[in-house]
């Protein structure tokens, strides 16, 4: 990830937290990361995965998109309906080789709390195999590639076109089996993100 889109991170991630009149440490204790991580975040100096995000985002009471959003980027009013053109998608996440995963938001959906939707891709090698859990639940559907997608203590190898469904409370990860795979990935709080995902 560039330094610029990890700063622009850190600095929503300030701003939100700011607005949400919470201190590092209060964020911290409600989303259970510690402050010094969460700082590491806020200064550009970590990446975060989206599960860390998820973890974020219930605190902050905003949705985890607005801390993927472009800064000074298009806003959209949302009336029901939310089209991202292929040029308009957010910045991606580059985690790739540090959590197994890149991400980016495929909505602008600015006050959709209840469904998120975002594209992950696989690297072909990861540092290390790290579980995530968060509140909700998730949808993963394969579009390109072999991925080994884990929840819990199964693991399921799967191709273009196959979908697991499953409690993200569970801890999850997957990596590619073919050397750079995508999927689309869909994430369901029915409690909307207002609630603490702690």
């Amino acid at each position: 990830m560039s330094p610029v889109v990890l700063q622009d991170l850190g600095k929503r991630l300030r701003k939100h937290r700011l607005a949400a009149g919470l201190t590092l440490e209060k964020l911290a204790g409600l989303s259970g990361f510690n402050k010094g991580y969460l700082s590491r975040i806020e200064n550009g100096k970590k990446v975060p995965p989206i599960a860390t995000l998820a973890r974020l985002a219930g605190p902050l009471g905003i949705e985890v998109a607005s801390l993927l959003s472009e800064p000074g980027g298009r806003k959209s009013a949302w009336r029901g309906v939310s089209v991202v053109r292929h040029g308009e998608k957010r910045p991606t996440i580059l985690g790739g080789s540090a959590f197994g995963y890149d991400y980016f938001a495929l909505s602008n959906a600015g006050t959709s709390q209840v469904l998120q939707a975002f594209l992950f891709s696989f690297p072909e090698a990861i540092d290390k195999y790290v579980f995530f859990e968060h509140e909700g639940e998730e949808i993963l559907h394969v579009l390109t590639g072999r991925i080994e997608w884990q929840v819990g203590m199964h693991k399921y190898e799967l191709g273009p076109g196959d979908t697991v469904h499953f409690d993200a409370r569970m801890p999850h990860r997957g990596h590619s089996l073919s050397g750079g795979a995508t999927a689309l990935v869909v994430m369901y709080s029915p409690t909307g993100t207002n609630d603490s995902l702690a």
